[in-house]
């Protein structure tokens, strides 16, 4: 079942990816969809930042693919340059099916490379503030089903 949570400042987008990052499990597939400045790089920093990721993260979207160690490696992926066809010719599946934790901004440019499974988030203004974004979080699959029943009653830090 979906879940939508308002978030009102960057800050608050970075905590939610904290606390996807500190949930996350070896495997797990992130695909995220918005527009430009609606944050979903902003989401993978505090999705770094709860794998224990030191390093600053970068939009990888002009070299397609950054790679973060940390508890899990983060694979960092961006399409924003891509059309559809050319994300399916970069040969990418190796990420898809690594022991890390893949996030890919722009995935609605990458359809037909998604497994079954997987949680995508979706962010957007919806007639919100300048500063809020609105994340619904939807899982495809039992395990992403559990990282979101976990978001439920969520409070901010």
């Amino acid at each position: 079942m979906p879940l939508e949570i308002i978030s009102h400042s960057p800050e608050e987008t970075q905590a939610l990816g904290r606390k996807l990052g500190e949930l996350a499990k070896a495997g797990d597939i992130l695909l995220l969809m918005g527009g430009l400045g609606m944050g979903k790089t902003c989401l993978v920093q505090g999705l770094a930042q709860g794998l224990g990721i030191k390093e600053y993260t970068l939009s990888p979207s002009f070299v397609i693919v950054r790679i973060y160690q940390g508890r899990l490696p983060l694979y960092h992926l961006d399409f924003y340059r891509l059309d559809e066809k050319e994300v399916l010719e970069l040969g990418l599946e190796e990420y898809l099916s690594a022991q890390g934790i893949t996030a890919v901004e722009w995935a609605e440019r990458g359809q037909e490379l998604w497994p079954p499974e997987y949680l995508l988030i979706s962010l957007s203004l919806d007639f919100l503030s300048e500063n809020q974004r609105r994340l619904r979080f939807e899982p495809r699959g039992k395990k992403y089903e559990e990282r979101v029943e976990a978001f439920k009653g969520w409070s901010w830090p």
